[in-house]
């Protein structure tokens, strides 16, 4: 075969293409490393995110535990909250008690035994209100020996309005009973008593006697 045929013949040779690639696999191909891409960036992205939302409970915490705080601290210092006539049972008993057992005292009292119940004043007032009886006592002692005058009182009930600072403040309520046996006559009568007293050392005693 002559140069000139061969080159004939390869001009006649069919030109052989490469086949062209199907569109769907390359779209498939394109999703399927998109998908992986996702998946890797993925918890890259969640668990910075979870930062923010842990600080942000953190705070919501300390926060709480502030207003917690002054709420308690508030509360210590509440003026209702100092007054241990509230919340000390103990204490509220005690000056009851002892008001109670005074007045019934210093209240009753025979026209022939007047010294007997100068005694429980001296033992169970001070100040203003040790004043305010030995002047009206003073009465009592020059007109009951005529009069053979005898006085019962009974404390029937008492309120405990404030203890603060070792000093106490009382509303008391008394029924009185006196007899005369130079008229064989007798009465009864209720009154009522502001009363203040004062702790001095293991008890208390009255300070102040206001009738309301």
């Amino acid at each position: 075969m002559s140069t000139a045929d061969a080159l004939a013949a390869t001009e006649e040779e069919p030109e052989v293409t490469a086949p062209d690639s199907d569109p769907a696999d390359e779209t498939a191909g394109t999703e399927t490393g998109t998908e992986t891409a996702s998946e890797d960036v993925a918890p890259s992205r969640r668990r910075p995110a979870l930062l923010p939302l842990l600080i942000a409970v953190s705070v919501l915490l300390a926060a709480a535990g502030v207003v917690f705080t002054v709420a308690a601290r508030s509360a210590a210092d509440d003026p209702a909250t100092a007054n241990r006539a509230l919340t000390d049972v103990g204490a509220t008993a005690d000056v009851t008690s002892a008001v109670t057992l005074a007045l019934n005292r210093i209240f009753s009292y025979s026209y022939d035994k007047t010294d007997v119940t100068g005694q429980a004043a001296q033992d169970v007032l001070r100040g203003d209100a040790r004043t305010t009886y030995d002047r009206l006592f003073a009465q009592v002692k020059e007109k009951a020996p005529a009069q053979k005058l005898v006085l019962t009182t009974r404390v029937t009930s008492s309120a405990v309005q404030e203890i603060r600072d070792g000093h106490a403040r009382l509303l008391v309520f008394l029924d009185q009973f006196a007899t005369r046996a130079d008229n064989n006559s007798s009465s009864s009568a209720a009154a009522q008593l502001s009363v203040t007293a004062e702790r001095e050392g293991n008890t208390w005693k009255i300070t102040g006697l206001t009738p309301r």
